[in-house]
């Protein structure tokens, strides 16, 4: 299972459980079988029940009951969430890992950060633009294009 697939999951796991956390956590705290999970999301998260049970009960179940389950709810989502993301196939721990090296990798993705142009103005500066403009006068560069936003 590729780990962009687990990701894309459990962001959007989290953004369903985020919708319905309020109704469904009380149910799902006091859940002590796979049966009541079950219940659980039928009633609290009712239009998103389908994504979660019947097939992934056992799962969370065992994801409630893991000893370093958080405490305060936004943690709770998270956690949830991304143990899930891995259907089963991949083991709840794994998923979280596979979670966080993707989040990491985008954060570290690379961009432009700053170009720059060499300009001649009419001013009489010759050199490097400041912020697409001329640092002397601050003409600002035209590029032959109208911007688009701009009303004709």
């Amino acid at each position: 299972m590729p780990a962009s697939e687990i990701r894309g999951r459990a962001d959007n796991f989290r953004v369903i459980l985020d919708q319905v956390w309020d109704r469904l956590w009380p149910l799902l705290s006091n859940a002590g079988t796979d049966q009541e999970v079950i219940d659980a999301f039928l009633a609290g998260a009712v239009p998103y029940a389908q994504e979660f049970v019947p097939h992934f009960a056992n799962l969370i179940y065992r994801v409630l009951h893991e000893p370093r389950f958080p405490k305060r709810r936004q943690p709770q989502i998270n956690f949830l969430a991304d143990s899930v993301a891995g259907c089963g196939l991949v083991a709840p721990r794994s998923a979280r890992d596979i979670c966080e090296r993707e989040r990491i990798k985008e954060k570290r993705a690379t961009y432009i950060i700053r170009y720059e142009v060499y300009v001649e103005c009419s001013c009489g500066f010759k050199g490097r633009s400041k912020n697409l403009a001329c640092r002397k006068c601050g003409a600002k560069i035209n590029f032959g294009f109208a911007p688009l936003h701009a009303v004709f």
